[in-house]
């Protein structure tokens, strides 16, 4: 009897320290860095559990063993808090600084950026071409509702959602905007400020003419005088935004475009783009200028005149620098 006694303690004392090693054994790989060189991403979709997770991580080479990865984390008591998401994952790091990663929910961040002067189909393109958006769109935005400019997202991000933020803050932005501006502009609300920004827009690239364009497009409205501007005529023409072509002279005569702003008075009936800050900030804010009109300068920007004398001497340059290009 007292044989088997001493048999069942060194059992015991055999079974704890077996499980002491265990545990040890466990503890050291659970906490020991894994042998990756380089950053790599991780992506947890929504309503992933533990065991699959662990499986990924060992399959993509991030842990060592799958089983020590799911007790540790159970051991901690964080089954439960591990996030959804795309993670990057730094190189040697071990089971625990993963488990942490995950716990703690730092996403990546992604950024895209809206170009200014950028269609609505040019923007429907754009987001429905990033394969780690949600939401495929199928019918464009309102026409210069949204403030191009840089947007930061999360993988799984609804297109939706962002262009819900993207018009909020073009919203915030003419709060800030509408009430300061110049007094008597030829425009009483801001539909009509976003469509001469967004024509605006389409004439320059150029950051120091934008408020000249601007002061020019007033005057010509303030004087009854069509704003004659060619982008107007090729946004009717194809809503895309842009030709692979010179207009034509059928394009330019036609009346039956909305947009031909040769053939029109006043604005067109909708923004032809979306502006940026810079363009909405000219229009409210023009060039005092007696200048009524403007041609390329064959430089990228452009040339101005008051007469159309002087206006009729600068197309005649443009053609020569057109012609000799050619």
């Amino acid at each position: 009897m007292q044989g088997f006694r001493k048999y069942i303690i060194l059992l015991i004392v055999g079974s704890v320290a077996f499980a002491a090693l265990f545990s040890f054994l466990t503890y050291r790989a659970f906490m020991a860095p894994n042998d990756q060189k380089t950053n790599s991403v991780f992506l947890v979709p929504p309503g992933q559990g533990l065991i699959r997770t662990s499986r990924l991580l060992n399959e993509a080479g991030l842990i060592s063993n799958k089983d020590i990865f799911r007790v540790g984390v159970m051991f901690k008591g964080q089954e439960r808090n591990l996030k959804a998401g795309e993670f990057l994952i730094p190189p040697a790091v071990s089971m625990n600084d993963i488990m942490n990663i995950l716990v703690k929910g730092e996403v990546i961040q992604h950024q895209l950026t809206i170009v200014e002067g950028w269609t609505s189909w040019q923007i429907e393109q754009y987001l429905n071409s990033l394969d780690n958006l949600v939401d495929p769109i199928e019918a464009p935005p309102i026409e210069g509702s949204i403030l191009p400019e840089s947007y930061h997202y999360t993988y799984g991000t609804s297109r939706f959602d962002l262009l819900s933020r993207m018009q909020e803050q073009q919203l915030l932005l003419l709060d800030q905007l509408w009430d300061s501006r110049d007094p008597d502009l030829p425009f009483t609300n801001v539909e009509e400020a976003i469509i001469l920004a967004s024509i605006v827009e389409k004439e320059t690239g150029v950051a120091g003419e934008r408020s000249h364009i601007a002061g020019v497009f007033i005057n010509r409205l303030n004087r009854n005088m069509r704003l004659q501007s060619d982008p107007t005529i090729i946004y009717g023409v194809d809503p895309k935004g842009f030709l692979d072509r010179g207009l034509r002279k059928s394009e330019i005569e036609n009346k039956d475009n909305p947009y031909n702003t040769y053939q029109i008075d006043g604005l067109p009936p909708t923004p032809i783009c979306h502006p940026g800050r810079a363009a909405i900030e000219a229009v409210l804010h023009p060039m005092q200028t007696d200048d009524i009109y403007f041609v390329a300068d064959g430089t990228g920007g452009h040339v101005f005149s008051k007469t159309l004398e002087e206006h009729k001497k600068n197309v005649a340059k443009w053609r020569q620098i057109e012609g000799s290009r050619k």
